[in-house]
């Protein structure tokens, strides 16, 4: 089973269905910095208040750490700087967003919490070309929503870990 969201008639545009019919795309949408960024909603398995979370030796800063959840161990991901975002402030709350995978759940690590939306699959759009950089390898797609752009999350791609860096030596 993948975690991507990638374009498929259950998250993007399709182009099959009546004329008069309008497809939609149930997204679980949660703030970053200043990004609104959707999931597909049917990987989510719950939203947690932020849990202190355990550190893991020589492991990136991306992993945030271990936490129990009612018996069963998650891995913690800093959504923010998975995505080289700034940190944000040492006060602010946070929340976890805890995703189904084929190796067991995995928690990510947002800003706030947003609601779960029926995006009109008509206003999705892939990313521009002119979009470049780490943020492009990390979103799908973007819809366009009456106030705001929304980003589709790749989470195969954010879970990859050959693609997050360990650490090489402990800190000093």
């Amino acid at each position: 089973m993948s975690t991507a969201l990638t374009p498929t008639p259950t998250h993007a545009p399709s182009s099959s269905g009546s004329a008069g019919s309008r497809s939609t795309v149930n997204l679980c949408t949660f703030h970053l910095h200043e990004f609104t960024i959707g999931i597909d909603v049917t990987m989510v398995q719950e939203v947690l208040n932020r849990q202190d979370a355990t550190r893991i030796p020589l492991v990136s800063d991306v992993v945030q750490g271990l936490i129990n959840l009612r018996g069963e161990i998650v891995t913690t991901i800093d959504l923010r700087r998975r995505l080289g975002l700034p940190p944000r402030e040492s006060d602010a709350l946070s929340m976890n967003v805890v995703i189904r995978t084929p190796d067991g759940p995995v928690a990510l690590t947002v800003d706030q919490i947003g609601d779960v939306i029926d995006a009109d699959e008509s206003l999705f759009e892939f990313p521009p070309p002119t979009l470049s950089g780490p943020h492009r390898e990390f979103i799908t797609g973007v819809f366009k929503l009456d106030d705001s752009l929304l980003l589709l999350l790749d989470l195969d791609h954010v879970l990859d870990p050959t693609t997050i860096k360990n650490r090489s030596e402990a800190p000093a």
